[in-house]
């Protein structure tokens, strides 16, 4: 038996499962920071921040109690169709280990912690890291690989606009965080977040996540998504998803 440890762990604009995209980069101003346990100090770092990218190993720790499934059912086939675990990135897979390659944005001491800031991220907020490597893009850039069911990136997206309120919460927000906030919601709703199964019905539901400090609420029509608003975390009753 090995017995892995985690080395930091990640603070992250998403606050729940429901919402992160499926893959890395997709949302390029979603931001996170990894935090290194005391043990690891910048010597052990020396050097990374001459790379742009990393390669971090993480455990899918809120699907882990959950199990493993032999076979699932990948978004990119419509949720309609089984393939083996291990031809897929689910979640539920035997040792609920995650593999991401993200940028890389820099690299600072707090409170005698390695924080390590990362944009392009797809990761929960509180997520274990086992570990992190150097992306080699001489060795790790194929441009001609084979990606089965999977080979380009997803090509419908929806258009998103704002409600008047969302906008104005928004700016607000991007104050707060330092981010584009509306960009961020942009890029997260366009991947369409939504089960695979719901995206071919007509939906008139209303869903919601939680991001940062607030609950992002938005709605399906006809003409695409329309972001509701912006509201503090403990209105959200229960996340429809």
């Amino acid at each position: 038996m090995f017995n892995i440890q985690p080395i930091g762990y990640v603070q992250s604009c998403y606050q729940e499962k429901f919402g992160i995209p499926r893959q890395p980069n997709l949302v390029s101003e979603a931001k996170a920071r990894i935090v290194l346990l005391d043990t690891f100090s910048l010597e052990s770092v020396r050097g990374l921040d001459e790379f742009s990218h990393i390669w971090i190993i993480f455990r899918f720790h809120m699907t882990a109690a959950q199990g493993w499934h032999p076979t699932v059912r990948p978004p990119r086939l419509g949720g309609n169709q089984r393939v083996g675990v291990f031809a897929t990135r689910s979640t539920f897979r035997p040792n609920a280990l995650g593999l991401s390659v993200v940028r890389l944005v820099s690299m600072v001491e707090h409170n005698r912690q390695v924080c390590l800031d990362l944009q392009g991220a797809d990761l929960l907020d509180g997520t274990p890291i086992l570990d992190i490597k150097p992306y080699l893009p001489y060795v790790e850039a194929i441009p001609d690989a084979q990606a089965g069911y999977a080979q380009q990136a997803p090509c419908e997206v929806l258009q998103v606009r704002f409600s008047k309120s969302a906008s104005v919460q928004c700016q607000q927000k991007s104050t707060q965080w330092q981010v584009n906030m509306e960009l961020l919601i942009r890029q997260i709703l366009q991947q369409d977040p939504r089960p695979a199964y719901r995206t071919t019905l007509k939906d008139s539901r209303a869903y919601g996540m939680r991001l940062y400090d607030f609950d992002l609420h938005w709605r399906y029509d006809a003409d695409g998504i329309e972001v509701l608003d912006l509201s503090p975390k403990s209105s959200l009753p229960q996340t429809k998803h």
